[in-house]
């Protein structure tokens, strides 16, 4: 589909990834932009649709649905890293982190669906990670959450096929923004993060490996878990 002309809404739209998706949509000529966030005092961004949400409240997912029922794109942005263990973490901020990654993408998806299927079928976008594919000592909770995140996107493709729904999955490794400004590795921008992920919309693309590092982790998916993670930590520098 064309983003020119469209209506979407993107998540976590204050600041970061959410931002620059808002900021392309402009430019691309989208038709509307609900720009959702837990504060919509936050939106700073001019010419859109500021919408208070917070994707992990079900009675705010509704009413959003019920407030934007003309929209056509969905961008299932949003997210936390809080850099907890599995093990010794603390088990609300595990449950915090996977409210937000999983959950809430799932209730805006089936809060939505039936608004995508009304408008035409449109197209979902999910921003996942490359971390739904591996792990590291203190990511535990996040790549746990982006892990069932990536198995969100393959399923609600399958499941919304039949009314013409497009779902995307967006992976990557770090993005320069201030949820990784305190780790000294390459990192994409966000420019470019969004710029992939809005091409693979248009384009009728299923899966976006918007970096290198992406790319390098899903190539290693065959292997045995030992070979896999020698490799990852080798490149990793560990």
């Amino acid at each position: 589909m064309n983003i020119e002309g469209a209506v979407v809404l993107v998540t976590g739209a204050n600041r970061g990834i959410g931002a620059e998706f808002v900021d392309q949509l402009k430019k691309r000529g989208a038709a509307k932009i609900y720009a959702a966030a837990r504060d919509a005092g936050a939106i700073t961004a001019e010419g859109v649709v500021p919408l208070e949400l917070d994707i992990t409240n079900a009675g705010q997912v509704e009413a959003a649905a019920a407030a934007a029922g003309d929209v056509q794109v969905l961008i299932n942005n949003a997210g936390i890293s809080t850099g907890t263990a599995l093990v010794a973490g603390d088990e609300a901020t595990i449950r915090r982190e996977m409210d937000t990654n999983f959950y809430g993408p799932l209730l805006m998806t089936r809060a939505f669906a039936p608004v995508l299927g009304a408008n035409g079928g449109g197209a979902i976008l999910n921003v996942v990670s490359a971390l739904s594919w591996f792990t590291a000592p203190g990511a535990g909770a996040y790549a746990a959450s982006k892990a069932a995140a990536w198995a969100l996107t393959d399923s609600t493709r399958l499941e919304l096929a039949a009314q013409g729904t497009h779902v995307v999955g967006v992976h990557m490794g770090l993005v320069d923004t201030d949820m990784a400004r305190a780790v000294d590795a390459p990192k994409i921008a966000s420019s470019a993060l969004a710029s992939a992920g809005l091409d693979a919309i248009e384009s009728g693309a299923q899966e976006v490996l918007a970096d290198d590092w992406a790319k390098f982790v899903k190539s290693g998916l065959s292997l045995d878990p030992k070979a896999r993670y020698e490799q990852i930590f080798a490149a990793l520098g560990a």
